[in-house]
């Protein structure tokens, strides 16, 4: 399958922007050693791309939290088929097919952008002061050329961390200018990749889902570890590149974050609500029917009522004095005549 599409969209945002920028004034030539045309070219290409993308990073960010929600339900599984992994596998993937959630989609914005890296590395790798005379991609010799001798602090564009002296002598670029300015921008793409996938981790948390949980360890710690030995063969103009969407990618991850905050999981919510339920059913009387009262066992607020049920003040019998009185002409009623005597202690 020919991937030339992917080279002529990247060539289009990519000479759009620089032509913008040259057109606003930003001077083609060199200042601090750097032709800062083709650096903003670079730059805007990733925030073209983030833009056309964020709706797909809303939707992992949608699925991480459909994911974590199912945590609790993952676990019950885990410690219902613990030792037999083909079943829980078989379960797990029941469970997200029937509560609609993709384990995969926590990953979809990142292999978007793997045509978009390819297609960079092949156009810059493709700038050579031997090929000045072709064209590719839509570039004229003109732009070709540009792009070419485009620097940053005096470090070539086209050049890499390990280029050979041959290379470096074409594009009569300095071999100790080159690895430093290379080297330092290789370690920077490192630790931002690193800081981006720990972002996101920090916030979710760790999934409870051993591949899950593989597939973090290994966007956290793995593919910044390999980026040591793979970044000495890109082109600087592609780690710039790289450097820029993970700056992009921190800010972006922070702002939605923010937006859609992950969820708190309470561990005891379940225990207690069953444990509640429970005690329930307990105390309820056999064969009562209809809702109970809202005030029971002395207390009120329904079922998570804390406040003791206010009791009645206690009233004194009014006594009809008249009632009491003797009747004229009748006899006095001595009340100590009619009254037991108490019983004596017995000797």
């Amino acid at each position: 399958m020919s991937l030339d599409w992917i080279y002529y969209a990247i060539s289009w945002i990519l000479l759009r922007w620089h032509a913008l920028w040259d057109a606003i004034g930003i001077p083609e030539g060199r200042v601090l050693g750097t032709n800062w045309s083709w650096i903003l070219a670079i730059v805007f290409l990733v925030v073209t791309l983030r833009v056309i993308l964020f709706p797909v990073f809303v939707k992992q960010i949608k699925s991480q939290r459909a994911m974590q929600a199912l945590q609790p339900k993952v676990k019950l599984l885990q410690e219902k088929h613990k030792g037999d992994r083909e079943t829980l596998q078989k379960e797990m993937m029941e469970l997200y097919k029937v509560e609609k959630a993709n384990p995969l989609m926590g990953c979809l914005p990142m292999f978007l952008q793997i045509p978009v890296f390819l297609g960079l590395f092949h156009v810059l790798r493709r700038l050579s002061p031997d090929k000045t005379a072709t064209t590719l991609y839509g570039w004229t010799a003109e732009q070709f050329k540009s792009a070419t001798e485009a620097s940053l602090f005096t470090a070539p564009l086209p050049s890499q961390f390990g280029s050979s002296a041959s290379d470096l002598a074409s594009l009569g670029a300095n071999g100790l200018h080159v690895k430093i300015i290379a080297g330092t921008l290789v370690l920077i793409m490192m630790a931002t990749t690193y800081l981006t996938s720990r972002q996101m981790i920090l916030k979710t948390g760790w999934a409870e889902d051993p591949q899950q949980k593989m597939i973090q360890r290994l966007m956290l710690y793995g593919i910044p570890l390999s980026l040591l030995v793979s970044g000495a063969l890109f082109p600087i103009g592609v780690v710039i590149y790289w450097v820029t969407n993970n700056l992009f990618s921190l800010a972006q991850q922070q702002w939605v974050l923010r937006k859609f905050p992950p969820l708190v999981m309470n561990k005891g919510a379940a225990g207690s609500s069953s444990a509640g339920s429970s005690g329930a059913k307990a105390g309820a009387k056999p064969g009562a029917k209809g809702p109970q009262s809202p005030v029971q066992n002395g207390r009120t607020g329904g079922l998570f009522g804390r406040k003791p049920a206010a009791q009645p003040e206690p009233t004194s019998p009014v006594v009809d004095t008249k009632a009491l009185a003797p009747k004229p002409g009748a006899k006095p009623v001595n009340p100590k005549k009619g009254a037991r005597p108490a019983n004596k202690p017995q000797g």
